[in-house]
């Protein structure tokens, strides 16, 4: 079954309240996109959660948020669940599909392997759940979508990695580890959706200023060195994601698949 043009379009996207998540919640809104957006939020920050959703609205498509963990199998049900029960998915028959999954979840530890105190290093129970909120939930997602028929031919799957992949710096071993992983799943799932005319990509983004960004130890160093080594003049912006991935995200684009693309403004080339 191919996406119908007079369908009502769905974007999932897990990491939807802030940095490129929300960016992309946005700028899919203006291209015609209703959000179904997944964060998991504290009180304090539920401000900017409630904007997001303001500006979701305000071009006229709708917005379906949950503040739950996108890591538990049970809230991940509930989820689709309700995105099912909104679509009104009947057999065959439906007003709707989920054309975009993207995939921006950065919750992980920022630990050491190794160190003089065994206390303050990196724990297996650490490794596991960076592992398993920014890599392996890529699948678990991906699975449940495609078992329930939500995402058809001409759908388009995004997960965000990072140069972490396949370089190493400071504390972010467990998060390079599970970048690595992500693009290794985004490979494999590519192959097994193909046949489907469903692509599957991550993206790259150059160093962004974004609250993940934030928590990463140097991380003032990081953005100071790509700001002098960028041939743009300028760091990445979420922005830039969003509009990649809005322009990527035409179902007659289901070649481009199986790949990691870039978008930095020249960053990787010229550092």
């Amino acid at each position: 079954m191919e996406q119908d043009s007079n369908m009502a379009k769905w974007a999932l996207i897990l990491g939807a309240s802030s940095g490129f998540g929300a960016a992309t919640a946005r700028e899919l809104a203006k291209n015609g996109f209703n959000i179904c957006g997944v964060h998991l939020d504290r009180p304090s920050t539920m401000p900017d959660v409630e904007k997001v959703k303001a500006d979701i609205e305000a071009t006229g498509r709708e917005a379906l948020y949950f503040n739950v963990n996108a890591a538990n199998a049970e809230k991940r049900a509930q989820v689709l669940d309700e995105l099912v029960s909104r679509l009104a998915v009947k057999g065959d028959s439906r007003n709707g599909s989920v054309a975009v999954m993207m995939h921006s979840l950065a919750f992980g530890s920022l630990k050491p392997f190794i160190t003089d105190n065994p206390d303050e290093a990196i724990t297996q129970q650490n490794m596991d759940m960076t592992l398993d909120v920014m890599a392996h939930s890529l699948v678990y997602w991906t699975q449940d979508l495609i078992r329930r028929n939500l995402m058809i031919k001409g759908g388009h799957i995004f997960a965000m990695t990072s140069m972490g992949a396949r370089r190493v710096f400071g504390t972010y071993g467990a998060v390079s580890a599970a970048k690595a992983a992500l693009e290794s799943h985004m490979r494999q799932l590519a192959l097994e959706l193909g046949p489907h005319g469903i692509s599957v990509n991550c993206i790259e983004a150059g160093v962004t200023d974004t609250p993940a960004l934030r928590k990463i130890p140097g991380n003032e160093r990081m953005a100071n060195r790509a700001l002098e080594m960028n041939p743009g003049g300028r760091l990445t912006l979420p922005e830039d994601i969003a509009r990649t991935i809005a322009a990527l995200s035409h179902p007659d684009l289901a070649w481009i698949t199986g790949d990691v693309i870039r978008v930095d403004g020249g960053e990787a080339i010229a550092s």
